[in-house]
């Protein structure tokens, strides 16, 4: 790939993930729920309504500390976005499993990223969507690659 190409590319990166992220927050604000954060969200979305995670879970894939999350949890159970469930065989045992206003803002996150995407890929074919996918695929492998938080 020659330099103005990948100069073009890098352009393109770099202003569709602030896009994205500035309009997200924009929908957010103009939504019923003015009250949580981007971030926040985004614990909401990894918590998901389909499994009760653990702390720990929910925090290795937000890539944040356990005590990064338990502050950012003990916001959203104040704002009645998340309950913390309890094992009843062992109560230090605690899951995350969303409230009804964080089924709420879960479903509304994902229909604003099912739009997106569907917008993205709109008029594309198989073959296309399949270079794409890779091309995502190898900038994940990257970001992985490049990432210097420990893993787990």
């Amino acid at each position: 790939m020659d330099y103005a190409t990948a100069k073009r590319i890098n352009q393109l990166l770099t202003t569709v993930y602030g896009d994205i992220v500035r309009v997200e927050e924009l929908a957010l604000r103009q939504s019923q729920f003015k009250d949580i954060s981007i971030k926040e969200v985004h614990a909401v979305d990894v918590i998901s309504m389909y499994e009760h995670k653990t702390t720990s879970q929910v925090a290795r894939e937000l890539r944040i500390t356990p005590g990064t999350l338990t502050t950012m949890v003990n916001h959203l159970v104040r704002k009645d976005y998340v309950q913390r469930i309890r094992s009843d065989d062992d109560r230090r045992f605690v899951r995350l499993g969303l409230t009804r206003r964080g089924r709420l803002i879960y479903r509304a996150h994902e229909s604003f990223h099912r739009k997106m995407v569907e917008s993205f890929a709109k008029d594309m074919d198989d073959e296309q969507l399949q270079i794409i996918e890779k091309a995502l695929l190898n900038l994940e492998a990257f970001l992985e690659f490049a990432d210097p938080t420990p893993k787990k």
